[in-house]
């Protein structure tokens, strides 16, 4: 390659624009070190999915819709010196949730929390604003710009969890378990649990006395059969 030609001049206008270049004296040193810079530069630009930790979010566990976090990006930047550049905290990044439609597990990330995150190949800014088919925001490509937060991927042992595993479904709360529906229905243990019911009312109500007159037991005692409390199966 002659002395001088665009393509050199290119790799010396790199080395003086900014130490941040992973360009070295030795990538100059031939042709085949020119050329593969370049191409090293080329698919350095590609980004597809890197560990980051969560900054904050928009949402806090409460009823609502999807929301955004701030994160920092936990893999840093080399340059040709071998010095470190870490990465500025990318915003207004969309999470994942598991919902369809109306019906969503919530389980929204938390401060502290790291996790994986993808980068979109093109602008997706105005389809977040827009939330329909969208132009690119801008002829930017495979920018954190265009991040969206995965799932947690390193943390510690949880305290509250719905488990699944051979032994069966545990739930677990430190706190409080709620739930709020209309009806609700029990699965084929209905009888199980309607059997236990009964017997507990029939034990307590033949067990109370009168106030009035002592403590004479009831003069009609309570059997099962008697007992309309009715526990609807799936």
């Amino acid at each position: 390659m002659a002395r001088g030609s665009p393509l050199q001049n290119y790799l010396r206008r790199i080395m003086s624009q900014s130490t941040k270049s992973n360009f070295t004296p030795a990538s100059n040193a031939s042709d085949i070190g020119r050329t593969d810079f370049i191409i090293q530069s080329a698919l350095s630009g590609m980004r597809t999915t890197m560990p980051v930790q969560v900054i904050s979010c928009t949402n806090d566990g409460g009823l609502s819709q999807i929301g955004y976090v701030s994160v920092q990006p936990l893999v840093s930047a080399i340059d040709g010196n071998g010095v470190a550049w870490p990465h500025m905290v990318i915003e207004n990044v969309p999470y994942m949730r598991y919902q369809g439609g109306a019906n969503a597990v919530i389980i929204d990330p938390v401060a502290g929390d790291i996790g994986l995150a993808s980068v979109c190949d093109r602008d997706i800014s105005t389809v977040k604003s827009t939330q329909s088919i969208s132009s690119p925001g801008s002829n930017r490509k495979n920018d954190m710009s265009d991040m969206v937060y995965l799932m947690t991927i390193i943390g510690a042992a949880p305290t509250q969890v719905i488990q699944f595993n051979s032994a069966g479904i545990t739930v677990l709360s430190p706190t409080a378990v709620t739930v709020n529906a209309p009806q609700i229905n029990i699965g084929a243990t209905g009888e199980t649990l309607q059997a236990l019911v009964n017997a507990s009312f029939e034990t307590l109500y033949n067990a109370h006395t009168h106030s009035s007159g002592g403590t004479g037991i009831p003069n009609i005692l309570m059997s099962s059969t008697q007992l309309t409390s009715t526990l609807k199966a799936g």
